[in-house]
């Protein structure tokens, strides 16, 4: 299996390959600044310069050596958020983006990062809590968690909207994996995608707040496995029209955390070739 980085511009739909590697990667962040990618792999953090040159270059993460896909950027791109397993169970620490030594915030597992608030402020995540998988969020400092959902459905992959007051997450509430939305503070849930022969994953809000990219399955997949024909596609904001931009080899580790360019012409993703 290959691992092929590659982006997509919204406007002309012509994709780019940035990199391909015969390593396992996954999940790119794209950083503010517009420069690199960040990406998983094997346990630890790359990054790969915005052409590729260089190809992966490792990242110290400190004692974070078993970094899963959930990863991503500070708003401000000081900072980067891992999800690292620590005595087997995910939870969530902050570095710094040029790498060093990390800090655990969330006190329980098994937690993982998927957005982050844009005052800085806060961090969203997916946490297995008693065998329910609900939407949380936590001061980037620690404390107490605070849970947002609490409906018996999994709820996963939450990621703000670019003025913090909205949280877009997927949930299995209605049946099968559709994309949902929130307050901040977890009033007001309503659903944005209805098609009912996808099952919807990862909506990623763009950085001007017109688009939303999300990684749509057959709706007969459980869960969200690698190896399997996917599609990637646009959930316009301003309508709720949905359009499908690319259909590739992928799932888990191609679109898991926010991967757009800095100024929402284009984002990034991993497909897989045989």
């Amino acid at each position: 299996m290959h691992s092929v980085l590659e982006v997509l511009d919204i406007g002309s739909g012509a994709r780019r390959t940035v990199l391909r590697t015969d390593e396992h990667i996954e999940a790119p962040n794209w950083s503010p600044d517009g420069d690199r990618f960040v990406v998983n792999g094997g346990g630890h953090l790359f990054d790969i310069s915005v052409d590729g040159a260089g190809g992966l270059r490792p990242i110290d993460t400190g004692e974070a050596v078993r970094c899963n896909n959930d990863h991503g950027f500070s708003p401000d791109g000081s900072q980067l958020a891992v999800s690292h397993h620590h005595d087997g169970e995910s939870m969530v620490y902050l570095l710094p983006a040029v790498g060093g030594t990390p800090r655990r915030v969330t006190p329980l597992g098994p937690s993982y990062w998927h957005g982050w608030s844009p005052d800085g402020r806060t961090l969203a995540y997916t946490a297995n809590r008693a065998g329910q998988f609900d939407v949380y969020t936590i001061d980037v400092d620690g404390g107490a968690e605070r849970r947002l959902t609490t409906h018996p459905a999994p709820d996963d992959g939450p990621d703000y909207s670019p003025d913090g007051a909205t949280i877009y997450y997927n949930s299995e509430r209605s049946g099968v994996m559709r994309v949902w939305a929130m307050d901040a503070d977890g009033a007001h849930p309503r659903q944005l995608t209805f098609d009912e022969e996808y099952a919807d994953w990862f909506p990623h809000p763009s950085p001007d707040g017109r688009w939303c990219s999300l990684l749509s399955y057959d709706a007969d997949v459980v869960g969200h496995p690698p190896g399997k024909q996917v599609r990637l596609r646009l959930l316009d904001l301003r309508d709720g029209s949905v359009r499908e931009v690319a259909e590739l080899l992928g799932g888990q580790g191609t679109m898991n955390v926010p991967s757009w360019a800095p100024d929402s012409s284009a984002f990034a993703y991993v497909r897989y070739e045989l």
